[in-house]
């Protein structure tokens, strides 16, 4: 494939970046609005429990919202956090209600609120780290990230939150979605490095009709400055054929590997998330190994793209301390192969004005 060709394909992974548009035209009906609420001491997970000292908890929601059958879409609120003085956010909780493909949290550097949920392009502003940054990425319907001890993301007063939220309804009657996402601090005092994100996918999808598919092992080596950060979180992630991610990390393209994510009974549906603990740690030159597992029981060859009836192939990783929020993929279909990360690539320039 020419390289012209392979970095728009590129280009559409990380305009979907594991989202996708409204394939009927029109979103869903709104029954409610967004919104968020606020508490002291409530606990690590914000649901209540033995108060931590210092600590205070936010919650914002992506409201109830009637998504018809066949309907899929992918659609934003931008709320208020609530919190009046800069905070230091060391857990995040999200809950999914069914029909709740993922949710995408970020912090943005938007000056307005919108609470109605609109369609909006998933990853698209975040690969300006002027306009936001992603903080989590959820599939399951109950899901938690702690942070290591001293280690937060870092959020500015009165920052507004944007939720993107991809649901699809494949039931014959009309279903309610709805989201919400759960800040937890740490005092001031205990904050010691800065937590950030970095996302890693293959588009090179080709699954046959009525077949088991393997892609990979796809070697993704990290940039530079990703040398000697500490990678404390992996979570694997395919759309509804997917039988397995694994990933492993290695000093360089020819190896030794060590497996960091290989997760007995792996479930596209609840992808777990693996605490790294030790932090997995790789030196300039490395980067990270990755397998793509599938079954094709349908009678259409299936391919990469961003809706849930396509197939993907990607991990994402929580690392500290920050060197930003990165997007990154290779592809095989360029000559020698084709490592792209944004921020950061000439060529992001050429796919998105980054």
């Amino acid at each position: 494939m020419h390289i012209k060709s392979s970095l728009l394909l590129l280009g559409g992974l990380f305009v979907a970046a594991c989202g996708s548009n409204a394939t009927d035209g029109g979103g869903g009906g709104a029954t409610g609005v967004g919104g968020a609420t606020a508490g002291s001491g409530q606990g690590a997970d914000g649901q209540g429990g033995t108060p931590e000292p210092g600590t205070e908890s936010f919650t914002v929601t992506f409201p109830a919202t009637t998504v018809q059958p066949g309907e899929e879409n992918t659609q934003c609120v931008v709320v208020k956090l609530g919190n009046d003085a800069p905070i230091h956010v060391h857990k995040l909780h999200n809950v999914l209600q069914d029909g709740s493909h993922h949710l995408i949290v970020y912090r943005t550097a938007d000056t307005e609120e919108k609470l109605e949920p609109f369609d909006c392009q998933p990853f698209t502003d975040t690969l300006d780290p002027t306009k936001g940054s992603p903080l989590m990425i959820t599939q399951k319907k109950d899901d938690t990230l702690t942070l290591p001890d001293g280690v937060a993301f870092s959020v500015d007063a009165n920052v507004l939150v944007r939720l993107e939220m991809h649901y699809i309804n494949p039931t014959a009657a009309p279903l309610d979605v709805s989201a919400s996402s759960t800040f937890t601090t740490m005092s001031d005092a205990d904050f010691q490095n800065e937590g950030d994100f970095l996302f890693i996918g293959n588009p090179d999808i080709n699954i046959p009709a009525h077949s088991p598919f393997t892609l990979g092992p796809t070697f993704m080596k990290l940039p530079s400055k990703l040398a000697g950060v500490n990678f404390f979180a992996i979570t694997g992630h395919e759309h509804q054929l997917g039988t397995n991610v694994t990933v492993e990390e290695a000093d360089s393209k020819t190896g030794p590997f060590t497996s960091v994510y290989d997760v007995p009974g792996w479930l596209w549906s609840e992808p777990a998330t693996v605490q790294l603990d030790p932090p997995s740690v790789i030196p300039d030159g490395g980067g990270f190994r990755f397998t793509c597992e599938w079954n094709n029981t349908t009678d259409a060859t299936v391919g990469f793209g961003e809706s849930a009836n396509d197939e993907m192939c990607f991990f994402w990783a929580y690392y500290y301390p920050s060197q930003g929020p990165l997007v990154c993929a290779h592809t095989d279909q360029v000559p020698g192969g084709y490592d792209l990360c944004c921020p950061g690539d000439p060529n992001c320039a050429l796919l998105f004005g980054n």
